[in-house]
């Protein structure tokens, strides 16, 4: 059954994750420095605001007539200007800083694309494509909010409250200090203790919304299969058992909330109320000034507003950390099919291929290759045959370096593969796959995405040569008809030949030919063999076939049995050896008999 792991144990954050964000900033330095500068300049403004505001009340509250008019319209003037100050430096930072977050997000998220195509197949068979989107999308939105709200919010509001203990303890009664002091270490210290606490809920509730996604993803991509066996009701019991436990999930997550939030709140009206509690007494006390009075609300409310939005921050710090954790574990799985350093360029001359003795197999278990040898020599056309299972298609597979050899060695004109770099060698192939799956666009484009820097009328030749243009010629939009998504728009037949058109745009010197035809209708099947009937006079041709009327043409046919070589020859040689190969032509032909008895 399609599923995920739940595994939601808290784990302690990665700080070394903020390591790897590091060199994504030093593209700005000038700019990231402009922003440090704007932040020092709004802190100091923000430090200044109850000063000016003490003064203003203390003038007010004095008596004489001459220094209400005069004194305090110049201190609310100063006022003006430096509350808009703190708000504009703000701003100055944000924006600024807004381009080195943005430009970071756009590096790390084209790498991990880049390290995703990177990855050996093996990897792709087994990836869950919805889950592995959301992680990528949070990620890349971890990263924005670290970036954002970590580095110019968090250290500049515990710089402001160090600032503010100070010049309270210098100023006033070390107790304002005292009260300011512990209700921030309470508030950090529960805030730290509930976040804690409530990871696991964000962690439940973020792969349940993963699980969800893939369910869906996994189901709509596989909308035929769930039509063939009327299974949509399946389908969607098992789409709401995953928003089931997302919608518990979230339940949990929204109740522990309540708790962090009500326990940040009780801790800040304690705190405030003392404070004022205090300065009002001392006002009475004649010790303080009613400005005094109002210039200590200015300064809990001050180093608490922050504080508040401190917690919200260190709250979904921990999700994004988990957030970014889960894609840069993306980055940390090594492909197994790597260049060598230094890989030269395959150099193709005729195009011979050799397998020396190739082993190979999936895990320790599953060996499907088992010393295979044989050559395809240079501008000839080459089948490999037999029954199911008997490592076809892998032989291919392990040719392109989707795979490489456990043992044994491949040859291209005498180059091993494996001394080549991967791009030159997969340069030099053009592959008609068994199952073509083509991108949701027209037909015309999915052509020229065979040599994407190809003219028009490049592409309009490799259409005409895969005997394509009649086809759509009697399409309403022609060649800029969608295909729609994974090509489903098209008949199997008519993908094969936009396949065909597709890799003889590339104008490779080898052609690969995996099952092309094996589920085709007749007509279907002429116009392709007539098509790969061409191609192989001018190319490497080599045919990957479960029927085997359709390579009787073929130069040399390789008879494959358990993932050794059982026999090789021309057709009429192999049916004169009364071998295997003579045994599933008999068996063919029975079966097309039995299908067509007037034939």
């Amino acid at each position: 059954m399609r599923g995920m792991s739940h595994d939601i144990t808290p784990k302690p954050m990665d700080w070394s994750v903020l390591k790897t964000l590091f060199p994504y900033l030093l593209e700005f330095r000038a700019r990231i420095a402009l922003a440090v500068v704007c932040l020092v300049l709004a802190k100091l403004a923000s430090v200044g605001l109850p000063f000016i505001l003490k003064h203003i009340v203390d003038d007010l509250d004095a008596e004489g007539a001459s220094q209400l008019i005069t004194l305090p319209l110049g201190l609310l003037l100063a006022y003006g200007v430096v509350r808009f100050s703190n708000v504009l430096f703000g701003e100055l930072r944000d924006t600024l800083f807004g381009r080195v977050t943005e430009r970071a997000m756009r590096r790390v998220g084209l790498k991990v694309f880049r390290h995703l195509h990177a990855l050996d197949l093996d990897f792709h068979l087994n990836r869950r494509t919805g889950g592995l989107s959301r992680d990528i999308e949070r990620g890349t939105n971890g990263i924005s909010f670290l970036l954002r709200f970590m580095v110019f919010n968090i250290l500049p509001t515990l710089l402001e409250i160090g600032m503010v203990i100070g010049l309270l303890l210098w100023n006033y009664d070390a107790w304002f200090a005292a009260i300011v002091t512990v209700s921030v270490a309470a508030y950090v210290g529960f805030s730290v203790y509930a976040t804690e606490w409530r990871l696991a809920f964000i962690r439940e509730a973020n792969q349940a919304e993963s699980s969800s996604s893939t369910r869906a993803i996994d189901s709509l991509l596989n909308y035929e299969t769930v039509k063939y066996f009327i299974n949509e009701n399946f389908e969607a019991d098992n789409y709401d058992e995953n928003l089931a436990r997302w919608e518990d999930a979230r339940r949990k997550n929204r109740l522990s909330l309540f708790a962090l939030n009500g326990g940040q709140s009780l801790i800040i009206a304690a705190a405030m109320t003392a404070a004022m509690v205090l300065a009002a007494v001392q006002v009475t006390d004649k010790v303080m000034t009613l400005g005094d009075f109002v210039l200590i609300n200015a300064f809990m409310m001050q180093v608490f507003m922050p504080l508040n939005f401190l917690g919200f921050v260190y709250r979904e710090m921990k999700g994004a950390m988990t957030n970014i954790e889960n894609m840069f574990a993306i980055l940390d799985i090594s492909p197994k099919v790597v260049d060598q350093e230094n890989a030269a360029a395959l150099q193709v001359r005729g195009g011979e291929i050799h397998f020396d003795n190739v082993h190979f197999g999936y895990g320790d278990s599953r060996e499907i290759i088992r010393g295979a040898s044989f050559t395809v020599p240079s501008r000839q056309k080459v089948a490999i045959v037999g029954s199911s299972g008997a490592g076809k298609s892998t032989l291919f597979k392990l040719l392109f370096r989707f795979y490489d050899a456990s043992e044994g060695e491949i040859r291209i004109d005498g180059q091993s593969i494996r001394t080549v770099s991967q791009d030159s060698l997969r340069s030099q192939i053009g592959v008609v796959p068994q199952d073509t799956v083509l991108f949701n666009t027209s037909i015309f484009e999915n052509v020229r995405y065979g040599r994407i820097d190809a003219t028009d009328e490049e592409v309009r030749e490799a259409i005409r040569l895969a005997y394509l243009s009649d086809f759509i010629a009697s399409l309403p939009k022609g060649e800029a008809t969608m295909v729609g998504e994974r090509g489903l728009k098209l008949s199997g037949g008519e993908k094969q030949r936009v396949s065909i058109a597709r890799a003889l745009l590339k104008q490779p010197p080898i052609m690969v030919f995996d099952e092309a035809t094996s589920s085709l209708d007749s007509h279907s099947e002429k116009i392709i063999l007539k098509a790969i009937q061409d191609i192989s006079h001018q190319q490497t041709t080599l045919v990957i076939a479960h029927r085997l009327s359709t390579i009787m043409d073929a130069d040399r046919i390789i008879v494959l049995d358990k993932g050794r070589v059982a026999e090789q020859g021309s057709h009429a040689e192999l049916l004169a050896l009364g071998g295997l190969y003579a045994h599933l032509w008999d068996v063919q032909q029975h079966e097309s008999g039995a299908t067509n008895p007037k034939d």
